[in-house]
């Protein structure tokens, strides 16, 4: 779960500097002699609503002028054609990475994330293979050496001491738990991409519906069951950890995630755990990465972390805000020289960012409107 954060952030990182390399020719933005295709759109937008809170809110894409949807495309677009600018700028600077250099970024996040168990559990989690990483890793790096190229980036003992001693409150944690859980993982998504993989024939849009909720359900079924019993008997928890739990670097250690406080797990779960009494089984819940059953073990007062502690994160954390400024002026130069062409208007940032304006509009008129009279009683 830990590393699940770190690891997101990474990703979204990746692919907020990266170009998509899926073959389509049904283009829907056109940027100089690059293009975006609509699989690119589809794909990027299904991964971000499978990732998000939103993923358990229905079928976001079935209303294209909801607001929901409006929110997410924007986002997709405005991604896609950051990534496919800064790849042109990288390709005309001939910038490329070796083999060596994906190696070390993998190496750097196994490191993050506790190990390649814990890794390859994130990966799952999330969708993805061990090559599509690597992929990701490769661009990253490359979108890290374009920005190095294009402003100075130095980060010094002095500037990692000074941001600690300015930023004091960003190095104390609030109060924290220490829980055990187990994970039944149950992310729409994810099954529908092993379904279609593994379909010996084409599967209908309903078939593969029905057999995704199917599975769903398959999962909350168990997770209901685990809970009934362990609630039953805890003292069973660490044993059904090891035996059920998808999470496999926690499971080893019977369910134990270590202590963590409320902002590095994601909401539902985090919720969850710190209302939960101490040593008793909670009800299932329900996340992005599918069903969870968690017991609350231990709890710590808050405190501050020492600089010692810190200071490579810190360092890690102003050389990215060095490559995102210098990436983003970057951008920024790069779209005014290009020349975009939007095939389909729907597919238009600005044309999305209208709709979604006259959305927000109707729903703030809407909460302002007055209640409609009643009629008097006789």
């Amino acid at each position: 779960m830990k590393g699940t954060k770190l690891l997101a952030t990474i990703m979204v990182a990746s692919m907020l500097f990266t170009g998509c390399s899926l073959k389509d020719n049904n283009a829907i933005i056109k940027i100089n002699d690059g293009k975006i295709t609509q699989k690119e759109f589809d794909t990027l937008l299904d991964k971000q609503i499978a990732q998000s809170p939103m993923a358990q809110m229905g079928d976001i894409k079935s209303n294209k002028n909801g607001m929901l949807y409006l929110m997410m495309a924007q986002r997709v677009l405005n991604q896609l054609i950051i990534e496919e600018l800064l790849d042109q700028e990288a390709k005309e600077r001939g910038i490329k990475v070796s083999s060596k250099e994906v190696s070390e970024g993998v190496a750097k996040i196994i490191d993050k994330v506790g190990g390649k168990d814990k890794l390859t559990e994130i990966l799952k989690q999330n969708g993805l293979s061990p090559s599509q990483f690597r992929e990701d890793v490769r661009k990253q790096v490359r979108m890290q050496k374009l920005a190095k190229t294009a402003g100075k980036i130095n980060i010094t003992e002095e500037d990692c001491k000074k941001f600690y001693n300015e930023n004091s409150d960003k190095f104390k944690h609030d109060n924290q738990v220490r829980a055990s859980h187990i994970l039944l993982m149950a992310n729409p998504y994810q099954i529908q991409q092993e379904l279609t993989a593994n379909a010996k024939q084409t599967l209908t849009e309903d078939a593969l519906k029905s057999k995704v909720e199917a599975k769903m359900k398959e999962k909350k079924e168990l997770a209901d069951k685990l809970a009934k019993e362990l609630k039953a008997d805890n003292s069973k928890f660490a044993a059904y950890a090891k035996k059920y739990s998808e999470d496999e670097n926690s499971a080893k250690q019977g369910g134990d995630l270590g202590f963590f406080d409320k902002k590095t797990m994601v909401p539902e779960f985090a919720k969850a755990a710190f209302e939960a009494k101490p040593n008793t089984v909670t009800d299932v819940v329900q996340t992005q990465y599918g069903y969870h059953i968690i017991m609350v073990t231990d709890r710590k007062e808050a405190g501050i972390v020492p600089y010692e502690k810190t200071k490579s994160d810190i360092k890690e954390f102003l050389e990215s805000s060095k490559e995102i400024e210098a990436l983003d002026t970057l951008t920024q130069a790069a779209k005014k020289k290009a020349k975009i062409e939007y095939v389909n208007e729907d597919y238009n940032p600005d044309v999305v960012e209208k709709k979604l304006s006259e959305q927000m509009g109707a729903l703030k008129q809407g909460l302002g409107a007055p209640a409609p009279a009643q009629p008097e009683k006789k």
